[in-house]
């Protein structure tokens, strides 16, 4: 399996791959995980996020929502200022009542990709990655409509730890979501329940907007999300693509 990441060490970026020590920098240096700073995996493009795209979660948020099958993907834009890498710092605003993760598996576009047909749009995946997309659900302008403010603050959306190749993913759409914060387990889904699967988002975006490589589409949390304070650890992990360890910090 084939899984890389970039790293800053010693006053550089390096590429780095996976080893039983930690990691393996392209220089064929060992260290382990704490010795570096981790980034996003990839050369980051455009951040496309979808909300409520899991079956169990718009159950959970029926009570609060106007929403049909019939209705388009809920998309939005995140800005790169949102992103921090694996083992970062997410800081909960001192005015939040409740703020909580979303486990998230992270496409990543590996072809520029215009008009696409369902048929052929899992040729334009380069791989995938785990993202914790925080929400501060107070933030809101409703519940299931997500603002600027929501989605775009510093540093609320952990990303890595690695860019796993998509050929070594067989099924994207099979795989584990599990969330833990401080060791315990508080949330569990699986890719086989999104509303709008990989194929259907790369043809529904690519259908108004050019994708380009390094483009990445975040596909939505599932349910069992709980708040979370300063001084958390929340670890997201998804089967076979990896953990992604965040702090909470306050701000």
């Amino acid at each position: 399996m084939t899984r890389t990441a970039r790293v800053a060490f010693e006053g550089a970026i390096h590429s780095a791959s996976e080893h039983a020590q930690g990691l393996r920098l392209a220089d064929g240096r060992v260290l382990a995980e704490t010795q570096v700073v981790w980034l996003p995996p990839f050369d980051v493009g455009t951040i496309i996020a979808l909300g409520i795209n899991y079956a169990d979660r718009a159950r959970e948020l029926a009570k609060e929502l106007t929403m049909s099958a019939k209705d388009e993907p809920l998309a939005f834009l995140k800005a790169p200022n949102a992103l921090v890498g694996h083992r970062g710092v997410t800081r909960r605003p001192a005015d939040a009542a409740f703020m909580h993760y979303e486990c998230e598996l992270a496409v990543v576009i590996g072809g520029v990709a215009k008009n696409v047909k369902r048929a052929d749009a899992m040729r334009f995946v380069a791989g995938y990655t785990v993202a914790n997309d925080y929400a501060v659900r107070d933030y809101l302008e409703n519940w299931y409509r997500p603002n600027l403010r929501v989605k775009n603050r510093d540093g609320c959306t952990a990303i890595g730890p690695w860019l796993v190749d998509a050929a070594d993913v067989p099924d994207p759409h099979a795989l584990g979501l599990r969330t833990w914060v401080n060791g315990r387990v508080t949330q569990q889904g699986n890719t086989r329940d999104l509303i709008n699967d990989v194929p259907a988002l790369i043809e529904y975006l690519s259908s108004f907007m050019t994708l380009a490589p390094g483009d990445v589409i975040l596909t939505g949390t599932p349910e069992g999300v709980v708040n979370v304070n300063p001084g958390d650890e929340v670890v997201c992990e998804i089967d076979g693509i990896g953990r992604l360890l965040n702090a909470i910090e306050s701000s």
